[in-house]
């Protein structure tokens, strides 16, 4: 059997987080990539692009391929290739050992705070803590719509990222990451969450964050574990 073969829970997994993230309208059609690098070895899993994908919402295991850390396919269906911006992931790998899943997509919501220059402001607590929480942490921002389509633009991505879990990228979308599939697909689906939120509350008018006090007592909350609400997310769009 072929590393490829083997790989088949790996490949599920990152499936599902695309079926996650396009049922739950985080990004539409076709537009979106989710990776994972492979302990110890120099190559990753991501969701491919070509003429035979089945677009993110309908993404099964067949549609991700293996590639390397130069962004060459390794293994896949013939009717897949490599997405052309395969650097967003390959150079954040390669500048943050500790990662083990990136993810990048195109929520509409996120990316009209990126046009008009407005932040995503701290506007709620005890509604949801793990959102505040990102906020918080701080979201990295890159300031150009450009393709990431080569090396050169993946540090530049990279380097705007640094540590942060999530960055937000001019007129283009988001680039998140983490330690694990789940991790990545969850600060996705956060972010687009205070994005959503704060959008209607600029609709309905001059929207506050919460007061000092109330952040710092947020930030002394242990981080609890993502298991439940991974699941949740994955029972409410019909994964099991």
């Amino acid at each position: 059997m072929s590393l490829y073969e083997r790989l088949l829970p790996e490949r599920e997994l990152l499936a599902k987080a695309c079926r996650v993230l396009g049922k739950l309208d985080v990004t539409k059609s076709t537009f979106g990539h989710i990776s994972q690098r492979l302990p110890g070895e120099e190559l990753l899993l991501i969701r491919a692009r070509g003429p035979g994908e089945s677009g993110i919402r309908f993404t099964a295991a067949e549609d991700i391929i293996l590639v390397d850390f130069d962004g060459n396919k390794v293994a896949g269906r013939s009717d897949l290739d490599v997405p052309k911006e395969v650097f967003i992931h390959t150079c954040l790998f390669k500048a943050r050992p500790e990662l083990r899943s990136v993810l990048h997509a195109h929520p509409a919501t996120v990316m009209l705070f990126t046009i008009c220059n407005k932040p995503l402001l701290p506007l709620f607590g005890a509604y949801d803590p793990a959102c505040l929480r990102l906020v918080q942490t701080g979201l990295s921002s890159f300031p150009s719509s450009i393709l990431i389509s080569d090396e050169t633009r993946g540090k530049s991505l990279a380097e705007a990222i640094r540590s942060s879990k999530a960055c937000l990228m001019r007129g283009h979308g988001i680039t998140t990451c983490g330690a694990s599939v789940e991790e990545a697909t969850l600060t996705a689906i956060n972010l687009n969450e205070i994005a959503d939120i704060n959008y209607r509350a600029y609709l309905l008018g001059d929207p506050q964050p919460i007061s000092q006090e109330d952040m710092a007592s947020f930030e002394e909350m242990k981080e609890g574990s993502q298991t439940p609400y991974w699941r949740y997310y994955c029972r409410l769009v019909g994964e099991t």
